[in-house]
């Protein structure tokens, strides 16, 4: 019977302060795993590690803004320095838009977007392969979206930003496969997480999602998306590679 094989492995979890990334810490740490958390709120990174610590397990928590390189491989240098690794690379965190149109997206929006949701997992993952190829494997896991998969799920920033996610992982799946590196991504639908979208709604973006918003069905909680996260960083998923997997009930297949 496979197992998850995670126990002792150094993880990297972004955005683990909340959300699914919190989720996915704690999914973590239950399979003995040791943690860095990585978020920009210093205050919830440091709850979700006193959560973790006492259980027993091990995490140590790095804040900071993740677009920034110097964060980005301070995170995997704690990985490194603390427990070895990294092992497997988690890049969770991200944010909305405001589900502005293309001809409405201002210079700000877009530079905020993509430096979250597109840059930070590129800088976190060109730190980390390193360490990666020098212990011969790993595995990365993007969060994509739904809006990675139509153009009907956000606004013009998000759901470039997150086909660029789609992108990445499929060129470090291919680039690095021969040397034991795994990447894949989830595309979580609706989910239940404190991320929230400012947003006129009367705006020409917005209304056209809204019109689409029937079809989400059940919004799931984060710790279903927690799960098939964990699923493709264990070796229960060894010869799972470059894969974008829908976690959104039936949403992709509508």
């Amino acid at each position: 019977m496979a197992t998850t094989g995670l126990e002792g492995r150094s993880v990297i979890v972004t955005g683990a302060g909340s959300g699914i990334g919190r989720a996915a810490a704690l999914r973590f740490a239950a399979e003995d795993a040791r943690v860095v958390l990585a978020d920009v709120d210093a205050e919830a990174a440091d709850a979700v590690e006193r959560e973790i610590r006492a259980t027993g397990a091990t995490a140590r928590t790095v804040t900071g803004d993740l677009g920034d390189r110097s964060v980005a491989e301070k995170v995997v240098a704690t990985a490194a320095e603390e427990f070895g690794g990294p092992d497997v690379l988690i890049n969770n965190a991200g944010i909305m838009d405001g589900f502005a149109a293309a001809a409405d997206v201002t210079d700000a929006e877009w530079d905020r977007v993509l430096r979250v949701n597109l840059t930070a997992p590129f800088l976190l993952a060109r730190a980390a392969l390193p360490h990666m190829l020098e212990r011969g494997g790993g595995a990365v896991v993007n969060t994509a979206s739904e809006a990675s998969l139509r153009g009907s799920a956000s606004g013009a920033a998000y759901t470039a930003s997150k086909h660029g996610i789609v992108g990445l992982t499929k060129s470090l799946a291919v680039m690095y496969r021969d040397s034991g590196i795994r990447a894949n991504a989830i595309a979580p639908g609706g989910t239940a997480t404190g991320i929230t979208v400012d947003a006129d709604f009367e705006a020409h973006g917005p209304s056209v999602v809204m019109n689409h918003a029937g079809n989400v069905g059940r919004v799931a909680e984060a710790d279903e998306q927690a799960a098939a996260i964990l699923f493709l960083a264990s070796d229960a998923a060894s010869n799972v590679n470059g894969v974008v997997l829908p976690v959104d009930n039936g949403w992709s297949a509508v």
